[in-house]
């Protein structure tokens, strides 16, 4: 369906993999997905854009030569004006890990880190206003925010992004909030603080959905991929946690699932409450 939240400030309006190949992740997201890819050309660096029809719904860059940097997904967020937002983002603890710069006539786009340590986008809309599809089979459906730090992170997009978070559940078991209307909500923020491995830091995860969550995650291992966790039900739908060819994190989720009211006990251990280890979608 067309994506109405596009433009509103302050939330994601597009996201993007920088890979280190390039034509694998092609084939892999295309074959998986079923979208097409274009190519920008050398002067925007040969950046893809992913399509499913006619829908913008994801980009790709490649990593320049010999970065260390792993493979992932950077969900952005809207913004009117990207370098008064990286100042305030800056002046709220935030590092800036790409000053604002001007994409043809594009748009403006900077990366930063938030102070608890996660990756973010932000994007200044001209031409391109981000993600023309949101919600269906192959698009993205979900963007969540896992922080070891919640109550910084959330104070942090609340004062730079001009947040006004919903609390969907507020246990030390299983804290997290929504972002976005009670009737059209587009991300989430999870107190991951007691969940993430030491190894795992604070991240932006993008989620994409998918008729069938058991066979698609059949179809990433067949294409290279690697599944990190098995499919599992939530109120929300049911998802799994899996990885393309070169290790990029993201979940699929189903997008056929009834309403939450329709399938109340569905959780894996009966309870019909979210399980505090897993995203929830």
């Amino acid at each position: 369906m067309p994506h109405p939240h596009a433009k509103r400030t302050g939330e994601p309006c597009w996201a993007d993999l920088m890979t280190s190949d390039l034509p694998r992740a092609r084939e892999f997201y295309t074959r998986l997905f079923g979208w097409t890819a274009s190519d920008s050309g050398s002067e925007y660096g040969n950046y893809v854009t992913f399509r499913k029809g006619d829908a913008d719904v994801a980009g790709m860059g490649a990593h320049e030569a010999g970065s260390e940097l792993p493979d992932a997904w950077t969900t952005y967020l809207a913004v009117t004006d990207a370098d008064a937002a990286v100042a305030a983002a800056r002046a709220a603890g935030a590092e800036v890990l790409a000053e604002p710069m001007q994409v043809g006539t594009m748009g403006r786009m900077a990366i930063l880190m938030d102070p608890t340590g996660a990756p973010v986008g932000v994007w200044q809309a001209d031409e391109f206003t981000g993600f023309g599809a949101f919600g269906d089979a192959g698009t993205p459906v979900w963007h969540e925010l896992n922080t070891r730090s919640y109550a910084a992170a959330l104070d942090f997009y609340t004062r730079v992004f001009g947040w006004k978070p919903v609390v969907l559940s507020d246990t030390d078991d299983f804290r997290y909030s929504t972002i976005g209307p009670e009737d059209d909500m587009v991300a989430g923020v999870f107190d991951a603080a007691g969940h993430l491995p030491d190894s795992v830091s604070s991240h932006w995860q993008l989620y994409l959905g998918v008729p069938d969550v058991h066979a698609t995650a059949a179809t990433v291992t067949e294409l290279g991929g690697t599944v990190i966790r098995e499919p599992w039900t939530a109120e929300f739908g049911t998802f799994a946690l899996v990885t393309d060819p070169t290790g990029a994190l993201f979940v699929i989720g189903s997008v056929d699932e009834p309403p939450a009211a329709e399938k109340a006990g569905t959780e894996e251990d009966g309870t019909g409450e979210p399980d505090a280890d897993l995203p929830i979608g």
